[in-house]
């Protein structure tokens, strides 16, 4: 599938002067990366956004940062058949043991599955939230490519540059 409109991302602060650089990810990996792959964590909405960002515990200072994203071949996993066609099953989506299989047996479920949607060539996948407080249409999309061109574009939303003061 293509998505083509805004993204919004609740950053640490410590990351906001990097807002397109994945960095935290690449280093810790996530939920649908391995450690060594930069992801970008982005919400279809502003609230889906800080929900993702703040699920343990009361709310953190927090960076919120929008952009524009012109992406092509995303991986729809509201899509069951086309989950089970890739070894997915939805409930291992939501597992909350990831960070477990990590320490355990090196990558989790999902970091695998990520593993190999990267390598079909896909540049993100579009998956329901899992954060505290999130409804069926608190959507994410995690962008594993993205540049300022296509099929892969995400630009920074920040017209008056207040990220570089």
């Amino acid at each position: 599938m293509l998505y083509r409109g805004k993204l919004y991302r609740a950053l640490n602060p410590v990351y906001a002067k990097e807002p397109l650089s994945g960095h935290g990810a690449e280093l810790y990996g996530g939920r649908f990366n391995p450690k060594g792959v930069p992801a970008l964590y982005t919400s279809l909405s502003v609230m889906t956004a800080l929900r993702e960002a703040n699920q343990i515990g009361s709310l953190q200072p927090t960076t919120l940062v929008s952009y524009d994203a012109d992406i092509e071949r995303i991986f729809d996993c509201r899509d069951e058949t086309a989950l089970a066609a890739h070894g997915m099953q939805v409930a291992a989506l939501s597992d909350t043991t990831w960070r477990d299989q990590m320490k355990t047996e090196g990558e989790a479920t999902t970091q695998g599955f990520a593993r190999r949607l990267i390598a079909d060539g896909y540049s993100g996948l579009l998956v329901k939230s899992f954060a505290p407080g999130a409804i069926e249409s608190d959507l994410n999309l995690v962008v594993w490519t993205w540049g300022n061109s296509a099929p892969s574009r995400l630009t920074l939303i920040d017209d008056e540059n207040r990220l570089s003061r």
